[in-house]
């Protein structure tokens, strides 16, 4: 099993996907709209990377507000994620990204990128970012059910 993590912008979804075991995420692309709006390129670009790759889940990243409320980019995500339910059929775990795209820059400053390079890479490691804590979060469930010998079912 592998999951796909997005970090949906105006003009932009960077995309990473998991290793098989559910351990690491990895920086995939960045795909490029024109306009807001126009969608349909960019959802047949997820469609051929989830078959590439035999995604079986998407962790879409949730814009909340510092102080926890719901803003525009937030309702667009939700929007986004249903529109990625319908057209996939499969589970889109909307992920709080706050401060996702701060830390990616910051890497990206520490690492000695130029700035002309990071406007380039930047949504792609914020869905890394955003993916990786997923993937942690799971490890830590399943430690925590391990420990607990409950059966969830889950992964």
């Amino acid at each position: 099993m592998r999951i796909m993590g997005l970090d949906y912008g105006s003009v932009t979804v960077g995309v990473a996907i998991s290793d098989e075991l559910l351990i690491t995420a990895q920086g995939i692309e960045t795909i490029q709209r024109k306009h807001e709006t126009k969608l349909r390129q960019t959802l047949a670009r997820i469609d051929e990377l989830i078959k590439e790759y035999a995604v079986e889940r998407i962790v879409l990243g949730y814009p909340k507000n510092m102080n926890n409320t719901i803003g525009e980019r937030a309702v667009k995500s939700e929007e986004f994620a249903e529109v990625l339910r319908k057209r996939t059929g499969l589970l889109v775990v909307l992920w709080d990204e706050r401060l996702t795209t701060v830390a990616a820059h910051q890497t990206l400053i520490l690492g000695d990128v130029r700035r002309e390079e990071r406007g380039k890479v930047v949504d792609k490691l914020a869905a890394v970012l955003i993916l990786q804590g997923y993937l942690d979060f799971l490890s830590n469930q399943r430690k925590e059910n391990q420990g607990n010998r409950i059966d969830t079912g889950e992964l």
